[in-house]
């Protein structure tokens, strides 16, 4: 057997720890002396792991060792539950391609906030939800209050928010039930309307309205209006509190959050001490901030100094250059998951994360079967089908678990 020489001769340490024996790190029986030790240590870490070994041997390359069966346990894999985390995706076409405020608009619901019936004390107060809209262009936000959380109450607000802002083409949003029951209302009310376009609804009820739903349990798919619902309950929790309003109240404090939402810039000022205004999102929907200072009118200014229309649209086209050139250039870096994982394979076995179980309930994971991949453009696994004990379900790999394979060989 070979030995270690080391400068710790004369230590006060038996032989086997002053001179321990080498193992060959390629060798079956090294893995099965790693294994020994990783099950009498009750699955420690690679430090307590590769100390324990190192008490009577020495592996050449042996942190490398140690970590690859650590990675290989079935144990350690279930409580370590390290989710695959994909490269972040391109933007979808309505986020880089110009168009009209709020023809592609993403929704979510927040709240909720208790409303008051009437002033004074002695009131009653009631639930309410607040309906988010983002523009996917302009990033532009409208506000809605909303009675409750309901496929019929959600679409008296998406009617007041299309009368005031027009038809969308397409709406994002997650698979809420009150948003997948107005989706089944919306298209049964086309349906219902397509004889009688002209005279109900007009030409705009022939197309329709498409619904795009994200994946069940995916909210980081919605990253655009999840932002929205965050930034609103900032505001709401340092202006409201913990007072109950009327709704003549919330309705006023929302529409001046909406102002300060659609005037911040979407790019930093630029280094031009002669440019004092930057792009917002208001620029797309009044031609200027919705908090800017009222300019003087032009009631009394004689026809023949007024601008052409040519050059009100010139103004107009040069918003949207600027939006190209300083917002949309922007966009390219990716901000964060950067690296490219090993995408998964179908008949996989893995673990579903399950975020309602209790705490004290074992175990938190849901074995599962990987039945069906969902490719992105860019060749990337990030929603798959899986295939449980209850049925089947559809679930983005950030939920997935997978499970090292016999011919794993993970450093």
């Amino acid at each position: 057997m070979l030995r270690v020489g080391g400068r710790i001769k004369y230590a006060p340490l038996t032989d086997d720890q002053r001179h321990p024996i080498i193992l060959p790190p390629e060798s079956h029986l090294t893995y099965l002396f790693i294994d020994a030790e990783h099950r009498r240590t009750l699955h420690g870490g690679a430090q307590t792991i590769l100390a324990a070994v190192r008490q009577r041997f020495w592996i050449p390359r042996g942190r490398q060792l140690v970590r690859r069966l650590i990675h290989r346990c079935l144990p350690c894999v279930r409580w370590r539950a390290v989710t695959p985390q994909p490269l972040m995706g391109s933007l979808p076409k309505a986020r880089v391609t110009p168009s009209r405020p709020f023809l592609h608009t993403g929704v979510d619901f927040a709240g909720p906030i208790w409303l008051r019936t009437t002033k004074g004390r002695g009131h009653k107060a009631y639930k309410a939800f607040l309906a988010v809209f983002v523009c996917f262009s302009s990033r532009a936000v409208h506000f809605e209050i909303v009675s409750d959380y309901s496929a019929d109450a959600f679409l008296t607000a998406f009617r007041r928010f299309t009368a005031r802002r027009r038809m969308c083409q397409a709406v994002y949003s997650d698979c809420g039930t009150n948003f997948v029951g107005a989706d089944t209302r919306l298209k049964a009310l086309f349906r219902a309307a397509s004889s009688e376009a002209h005279r109900i609804v007009g030409r705009l009820s022939d197309d329709g309205i498409k619904w795009h739903f994200n994946p069940p349990a995916a909210p980081h798919f919605g990253g655009l209006w999840e932002a929205a619902v965050k930034a609103l309950k900032y505001y709401l929790r340092r202006v409201i509190g913990e007072a109950k309003l009327t709704f003549e109240e919330v309705t006023t404090l929302l529409a001046e959050v909406e102002a300060c939402f659609n005037s911040r810039p979407l790019r930093a000022l630029t280094d031009d001490p002669e440019d004092l205004d930057a792009l917002t999102s208001g620029h797309f929907l009044v031609g200027a901030p919705l908090n800017a200072i009222p300019e003087p009118s032009l009631l009394e200014v004689p026809a023949n100094r007024l601008s052409r229309w040519r050059l009100l649209q010139q103004m107009w086209d040069h918003l949207w250059q600027r939006w190209t050139r300083e917002y949309l250039q922007a966009l390219i870096p990716r901000s964060k998951w950067w690296t490219l994982p090993r995408n998964l394979q179908e008949g996989q076995l893995c673990l579903l994360k399950a975020e309602t179980t209790p705490p004290c309930r074992w175990p938190h994971h849901t074995l599962a079967r990987i039945t069906g991949l969902h490719p992105g453009e860019d060749s990337q696994m990030r929603v798959v089908d899986v295939r449980t004990a209850s049925g089947n379900l559809t679930r983005p790999v950030i939920k997935i678990v997978p499970l090292p394979t016999a011919d794993a060989s993970s450093a």
